[in-house]
């Protein structure tokens, strides 16, 4: 079983920033991508950057230009750093890991973009 854990969440005022972090522990063996979901109340989760293994990158449009998606060397650890943040970016951010056997999410982390 693979557990992945978020930090970095918190309370920001519209035009901050914010970092967040994903680590996966247990095996991490056959990692295929990971990727940042989030979802605001009311609303179905929805991808807001990712991944691969070879080191390909996916963005959401309402995210480019200003959030980046990173990858340690040893590929079980991911970043998101959040820049110019809005009110839109309220929501609860999750990590998801992707195996060839299966896909394992984290608990997620609450970002609150005050205005």
């Amino acid at each position: 079983q693979v557990q992945v854990v978020e930090s970095g969440g918190g309370l920001v005022q519209a035009g901050g920033s914010l970092r967040l972090s994903c680590a996966a522990s247990g095996s991490i063996l056959s990692i295929n991508a990971m990727g940042w979901y989030r979802q605001a109340p009311g609303k179905q989760r929805e991808l807001v950057a990712s991944i691969t293994r070879g080191g390909s990158t996916n963005y959401a449009d309402f995210v480019k230009g200003r959030f980046t998606i990173s990858r340690d060397n040893r590929g079980n650890t991911v970043y998101l750093q959040m820049n110019n943040l809005n009110a839109e970016d309220t929501a609860v951010y999750y990590c998801k890991t992707t195996k060839n056997y299966g896909d394992y999410w984290g608990q997620g982390t609450q970002v609150t973009v005050s205005s």
